[in-house]
């Protein structure tokens, strides 16, 4: 799997600089060796693979292509281009220069050879015979090379090995009669072909990877900890901080207002509130755990899914109650004002200015939704002083302490944590009539939360417990609780 990455990942000629600035954790003396460090990437590298084959059930390769209007598109296009009008100048000379040619039909056929399946052994010997690399030499050196004649067994070989998907451009082959034109539209499709197997693989070997991806990664971490002892620390950080907040609402709790009576903290509840917090993480902290650093995007979405949703909720609520439930029980009325809420908060969750905005424009979409519906049924309009407190309470939502929004938030947040204790099962969420309209988006966004924690919980657990033993019991306190006993 490795070296099919490579070959993908590696579409860019070699003599090319990386244009890519590498991560690597700043004032940290460089004590470890070149090959030490390519072996950690390594590591690294086929553990990230392998992690999103599991949890991204759309994962899969895509051709590399830079933008055309980057450094590296242009340099790329530079050097693509010179490349393939020196092999144009070579094989129009007179004589005929072959020695780039045969370079890249050798190419061509290991390219071809790694797409062959074990069972093609008749096409694999079909192959070594018409590309015979010492008689194409020989056929070079008396003049007698056909390259038309090779493209053409070429193409019928791909044609036979392609996706159907991939048969329109295959048969554009057909159709090209200069030789360089010829030459690079063919590596441009097997490098096509080149992902499609790899993608193949992939498909294959997932519900393979899927029954030892646990102990997979759990391994691979810890090869990477052998090396680097440091790559706890960030994570043992993110565990003592929410330890230390969820002492105190262990002790705020009613059944546990006496100190006698008040139990340790729980570990499991300590890790539940430590991946609830990753839902809210602040971007300008770069302490993020490492062992959930893979996962980061994918938290970091679901997080601004779940504001969405909070808006979305509340934005629902402010509105049924200054209409009422005639106004929501329209024909179509929460569909267009669904729509209308998440067309104009869309984007908006990263700048403040922007959800100021976006709320001020969406509490007159919502005024005109409802001025719209009421007088079509024959109702009254809503009353001025209604209409103005409506538009006010909505631009308020910004506010991260607006009560409506803390409320619905909190009842956004008690549901995701109660799918983590696995208190819910498939009901929806419990919530008011209102927000009931968000429930299937909700239950769906806590289900991809649970399936991310459930997974790291299974691969990290083990490297959590010691660090969480240590928070809750320090050194000393168990003897303390005995002498006390």
């Amino acid at each position: 799997m490795q070296n099919q990455r490579d070959e993908v990942a590696d579409d860019s000629p070699a003599d090319l600089p990386c244009l890519e600035k590498l991560d690597s954790p700043t004032g940290s003396p460089p004590t470890a060796s070149l090959s030490s460090l390519m072996e950690l990437e390594n590591c690294l590298s086929n553990l990230n693979l392998a992690h999103e084959i599991v949890l991204n059930r759309d994962f899969c390769f895509k051709p590399r292509s830079p933008p055309t209007d980057s450094l590296e598109g242009r340099v790329t296009e530079i050097v693509h281009q010179a490349f393939w009008d020196s092999l144009q100048e070579q094989l129009t000379s007179d004589p005929p220069n072959y020695s780039h040619a045969v370079i890249l039909l050798q190419e061509v056929k290991t390219i071809l050879q790694s797409l062959l399946l074990p069972g093609h052994v008749r096409l694999r010997a079909q192959l070594d015979e018409v590309l015979d690399m010492e008689l194409i030499r020989q056929e070079v050196d008396h003049g007698a090379l056909d390259l038309h004649r090779l493209a053409g067994y070429i193409i019928d070989t791909m044609a036979s090995l392609c996706a159907p998907v991939r048969d329109p451009a295959v048969r554009a082959l057909r159709d090209l009669r200069d030789p360089v034109d010829l030459l690079r539209e063919i590596f441009r499709v097997l490098g096509l072909m080149k992902t499609d197997m790899v993608n193949f693989t992939i498909q294959s070997l997932r519900p393979h990877l899927l029954q030892q991806a646990v102990q997979y990664e759990r391994a691979k971490f810890q090869q990477i900890l052998d090396k680097q002892p440091a790559s706890l620390d960030d994570t043992t950080a993110w565990l003592q901080a929410v330890a230390s907040e969820e002492a105190p609402a262990v002790g705020a709790r009613p059944e546990s207002s006496s100190p006698d009576s008040r139990g340790p903290v729980s570990a499991t509840a300590v890790l539940d509130r430590a991946y609830m917090r990753l839902l809210h993480w602040d971007p300008q902290d770069r302490k993020y755990p490492e062992t959930v650093l893979m996962d980061r995007a994918r938290l970091d979405a679901l997080g601004q899914r779940i504001q969405m949703l909070v808006l979305e909720a509340s934005v629902l609520l402010l509105t049924n109650s200054q209409c009422g439930d005639a106004v929501f029980s329209l024909q179509g009325f929460v569909g267009r004002l669904r729509q209308s809420v998440t067309a104009l908060l869309e984007g908006s969750h990263t700048r403040e200015a922007d959800l100021k905005g976006a709320l001020l424009g969406l509490g007159e979409t919502v005024l005109q939704l409802v001025t719209e519906a009421v007088p079509g049924q024959g109702g009254a309009a809503l009353p001025r002083e209604s209409q103005d407190l409506l538009r006010g309470q909505i631009s308020e939502l910004w506010k991260h302490n607006n009560p409506v929004r803390t409320l619905i938030g909190d009842r956004v947040q008690g549901f995701l944590r109660a799918m983590l204790q696995g208190s819910l099962a498939k009901r929806s969420p419990d919530l008011p009539a209102p927000l009931g309209l968000v429930s299937a988006e909700l239950a769906e966004l806590g289900t991809a939360f649970g399936r991310i924690v459930h997974f790291n919980r299974s691969v990290f657990g083990p490297f959590y417990a010691p660090i969480l033993r240590k928070v809750l019991f320090p050194p000393g306190e168990a003897e303390t609780r005995e002498d006390s006993r």
